[in-house]
């Protein structure tokens, strides 16, 4: 007996001709000027904020600070606090974390443009000081990192004799359990004394801060994390530099996979997503940190990934419709194409949403990006790349009478 089998479901049925080339100057109107939109937006924040998105301490360098606190805090009263105490240029804001069990707490964020408790001018005046103090030990090195200094003598200088000399100088040395050395061990290499010398950094100056405003209240560093402002810098500029990277090789890969004719148009359709998910994070004034730019990366992937599954319909049709114009034969490709790109974009569309809905913090602002570039993904692969392949198609390819 025959087996018979369910009828596979399809979100759109074979047989369906929409007409996406014979709409291409609205899209692209609406492409044009939603480009134009996004760009105009971050000029408008740089000219309101100071920048052009929401750059992290990724990028533009400085201390984020979590807290969590024993008693309901808003964000104005801890901004309140530390304002009074003297701090600037401070930004105040809800964070949610979830603790060792799983559960999900509300805490509060701080992000300071300051990078470790000493700044480099003073470093440099400190470990001058420090020289003079104990020019009878043969300092050999000093040498800072963040809240850290590493000294190295010919004889040895002890945690106490540091903590006495910083503590005339204004910097609270750590002692007790939390010196990272109590002692000087020497190098059996060189014969000299290393000692590691650990100062309360800037999270302990803001705790102490907000206690001290809020009296009765309690708080608990949950997280630190500081960046340079030269390293932050340069992760911008790198972030930057692989967007374009990333644009060249595919333009490079498409020529060499099909033709002059499909590369320019995939490469403006990936310019197109980009510039649409970076505007939608300066529209929200959304977070714009590393992990960003991982995800607008994963965006272009699979945009292009979609864009190349259109392209090898056309390509095969362009062979198989030979009665068709080329504006007919890429129409049939996108209708042929529509069930299986709007079926996986659906499926990437809900892990994301899940991940944007369920998620807090790093993975929230990953998913979000995802959101916004697998709908503008889809849309470009359909209204800007193929539109592009026609245009070049008509303008180079029949005047010059080549065969396609």
């Amino acid at each position: 007996m025959e087996k018979k089998y369910a009828p596979f479901r399809e979100i759109i049925s074979s047989g369906t001709n929409v007409e996406f080339v014979g709409r291409r100057k609205i899209s692209g109107l609406i492409s044009l000027i939603l480009v134009l939109s996004c760009i105009a937006v971050l000029f408008i924040n740089k000219s309101i904020h100071g920048s052009m998105l929401n750059w992290t301490i990724d990028f533009k360098g400085g201390t984020e600070i979590i807290f969590d606190f024993d008693t309901n805090v808003s964000v104005g009263t801890v901004r309140d606090a530390l304002t009074n105490e003297g701090f600037e240029g401070i930004e105040v804001s809800a964070f949610d974390w979830h603790d060792s069990d799983g559960k999900k707490t509300k805490g509060i964020r701080v992000r300071t443009p300051e990078y470790g408790v000493i700044t480099e001018k003073t470093s440099q005046a400190h470990s001058a000081a420090f020289k003079k103090a104990f020019s009878d030990r043969g300092i050999v090195k000093i040498s800072w990192s963040g809240d850290t200094l590493e000294v190295r003598s010919r004889k040895n200088v002890t945690l106490m004799e540091a903590a006495e000399f910083f503590k005339n100088h204004g910097l609270r040395l750590k002692t007790g359990d939390l010196a990272i050395e109590e002692t000087g061990e020497i190098d059996p290499a060189t014969g000299e004394y290393r000692v590691q010398l650990g100062f309360y950094g800037l999270e302990d100056r803001y705790k102490e801060a907000i206690e001290r405003q809020l009296k009765t209240t309690k708080a608990t560093i949950i997280q630190t994390y500081a960046v340079g402002a030269k390293a932050g810098k340069q992760l911008r500029d790198d972030g930057i530099k692989s967007l374009f990277y990333t644009m060249i090789l595919i333009m490079l890969y498409l020529v060499y996979r099909f033709d002059i004719r499909y590369a320019p148009g995939a490469v403006i359709a990936l310019f197109h997503d980009a510039i649409l998910v970076i505007g939608v994070f300066a529209v929200t004034w959304t977070d714009f940190s590393l992990t960003t730019v991982a995800a607008i990366l994963t965006v272009i992937g699979y945009s292009v990934n979609d864009t190349v599954v259109v392209f090898d319909r056309i390509r095969e049709n362009t062979g198989r419709l030979k009665d068709k114009t080329f504006d007919r034969v890429i129409n049939v490709s996108l209708n042929e194409t529509l069930s299986r790109t709007l079926l996986t974009s659906l499926t990437l569309f809900v892990v994301t949403l899940m991940m944007n809905v369920l998620g807090t913090g790093l993975v929230r602002n990953f998913a979000f990006a995802m959101n916004i570039g697998v709908i503008v993904g889809v849309y470009s692969s359909v209204f800007v790349a193929s539109p592009c392949v026609l245009w070049i198609h008509n303008q180079f390819f029949i005047r010059k009478n080549i065969k396609h």
